[in-house]
């Protein structure tokens, strides 16, 4: 019996489900220590299959950790859209992003570090959520939800601290990982601001 599917719907299928495996893989092991050889085998697929998604290790790590932000940023978006009340929606949103960076271990975020492209886009992500962050608390002072603030300063001092936790800064200091560092942002935020 033959497929109904496609040659190209199932090439690109195949594709996103490969993405998907990588951006596992990388979560969880980090990319840095990986050859395409490597990755091969891993993922029971052929080299050129890979060249397929990126011509070489570097772009494929660049393409996994945008695929890897891309799907974030949309379940952060998914998860507070409903969100009516502002104080919830900023837990909602933190909370979101906790959860969307919850998988991605110690060894990427090692090599997110020491990886400029990847890095690029860890602060390019951590930039806009930091701008969403400001116009959630703007939104929740003009509904007069939240005492009076200077949001740019609220939304400077969550940037900063998104960007230690990024960095690592705060596990360091702390001990705390990305997504328990996001949910103690996002208390420390509310009772901060709340009237």
């Amino acid at each position: 019996m033959t497929s109904t599917v496609p040659a190209d719907a199932r090439l690109t299928r195949r594709r996103a489900e490969l993405l998907d495996q990588l951006e596992e893989l990388f979560l969880t092991e980090g990319f840095a220590r990986f050859t395409l050889d490597d990755l091969a085998v891993r993922l029971h697929c052929s080299k050129s299959t890979l060249y397929a998604l990126a011509e070489s290790k570097e772009r494929l790590a660049s393409r996994v950790i945008r695929h890897f932000f891309r799907k974030a940023t949309e379940d952060v978006e998914a998860q507070t859209v409903t969100e009516t009340d502002p104080a919830l929606r900023v837990t909602a949103y933190l909370s979101a992003v906790a959860r969307a960076l919850a998988p991605a271990g110690p060894d990427f975020h090692r090599d997110l570090d020491s990886f400029a492209p990847g890095r690029e886009v860890y602060e390019r992500n951590t930039a806009l959520a930091a701008d969403r962050v400001r116009a959630l608390i703007a939104e929740g002072v003009a509904q007069g939800r939240f005492r009076e603030v200077h949001p740019a300063l609220i939304a400077d001092t969550v940037t900063t601290l998104m960007f230690r936790i990024g960095r690592g800064d705060t596990a360091r200091a702390t001990g705390l990982d990305d997504a328990t560092a996001y949910r103690e942002l996002a208390a420390l935020l509310l009772h901060g601001i709340a009237l």
